[in-house]
């Protein structure tokens, strides 16, 4: 096991390579990049919020309009009539002026000390950004995780010995009505219902603490940042079970039906020594499969429109307005580390699988 361990480490590197390199030649192409962005604040004379590009301030800028040539070519949409000079050291400014080749293979350098370069537009590094982003994306993943993955196996398991009972049909009814409900739907009601929208004012609309939190003893401390959680999390989770819940039964249905299931009934075994002495470890290497991509989806993606709901300045927040800025640095910053950490998960799903059912030798497989 500790040589696959490593050769999946070393397989590790050319996918991240291959990651990096097809988003480094997409956003080449995505229109409206920083430079442009600042030429179209210069056309529109935002000259306040471009000064601090320029290590001038306004009169460096006002200078640098006043040299506009009539009529020259640009490669920028909204350059013609500036400076070609000023238009150069923008493009300095932002590292536009090295080849394409040259800026892709420097951030790879840069990449392999964690150093992931300088946000366009918040004056810092793009590391100390998503670390400090990333406890609130944690904050919610785990939790929902945790939660998800506590009631939905032992409910599948649950529905699958009671398959066609009262209990499996009205539990169904109800984990696809949840799971009908879109999250950020949801989560918009409970504000509505539970945060002071229409009804009650139970729990507060917005952070993970209360002001004065640092001052506060270690109970209080956690009782408020329980308090503030409740909504957020029960938003993510509700439409996390369906789709776990009915994987689990059904994975278990399969084994039950085996030959092997029944020559352990035969033995005298109690139903809870086959369930889970037996059918367990089978059973549960399909959902280990799922697990993952499950775990990149709640930590990271799935808490997008729930961080803006409820103004939660986590990950989801920090990709969706690094994007919609053209912040190249955060946006391949961000994008590196959630390649990483998905690769990580593979690895430790391919290891659980070797806990689970030590019949499994990934070394020895074709």
């Amino acid at each position: 096991m500790v040589s696959y361990i490593f050769k999946r480490l070393l397989l590790m590197i050319p996918t991240i390579l291959g990651i990096l390199l097809l988003s480094f030649i997409i956003i080449q192409f995505v229109p409206g990049g920083p430079v442009e962005k600042m030429i179209a604040q210069i056309q529109g004379h935002d000259v306040s919020s471009t000064s601090r590009f320029t290590g001038g301030g306004s009169d460096t800028m006002s200078g640098s309009l006043s040299n506009q040539s009539g009529g020259g070519q640009s490669k920028y949409k909204g350059a013609q009539g500036l400076d070609p000079e000023f238009v150069a050291e923008l493009e300095k400014m932002y590292g536009f002026d090295k080849p394409v080749h040259e800026r892709f293979f420097i951030m790879i350098g840069n990449y392999l000390t964690f150093d992931l370069g300088e946000s366009y537009y918040r004056d810092e590094k793009v590391i100390n950004l998503i670390l400090e982003k990333m406890p609130v994306s944690i904050s919610l993943g785990l939790w929902s995780f945790l939660i998800i993955y506590s009631i939905s196996i032992p409910l599948g398991i649950r529905k699958a010995v009671r398959d066609g009972s009262h209990f499996d049909i009205w539990s169904s009814a109800v984990i696809f009505i949840g799971y009908a409900i879109p999250s950020f739907m949801f989560a918009i009601l409970l504000i509505v219902l539970f945060a002071g929208g229409r009804y009650w004012d139970i729990f507060p609309l917005r952070g993970l603490t209360s002001d004065g939190w640092e001052d506060m003893t270690m109970i209080q401390a956690s009782l408020d940042y329980a308090w503030h959680m409740v909504l957020p999390v029960a938003a993510m989770i509700i439409s996390g079970f369906a789709g776990l819940t009915m994987l689990t039964k059904n994975s278990f249905m399969d084994e039950i039906g085996k030959q092997y299931v029944l020559t352990a009934r035969s033995k005298g075994l109690s139903e809870n020594q086959v369930l889970y002495g037996h059918v367990f470890r089978n059973a549960m290497l399909i959902v280990i499969a799922g697990f993952p991509a499950a775990f990149v989806h709640i930590f990271f993606t799935g808490s997008l429109l729930i961080e803006v709901i409820f103004s939660l300045d986590g990950l989801g927040l920090l990709g969706y307005t690094s994007i919609m800025d053209r912040d190249y640095p955060v946006v391949l910053g961000t994008l590196y580390i959630y390649a990483l950490i998905s690769l990580i998960m593979h690895l430790v799903r391919d290891v659980v699988y070797v806990l689970v059912d030590p019949r499994i030798d990934f070394e020895k497989r074709g």
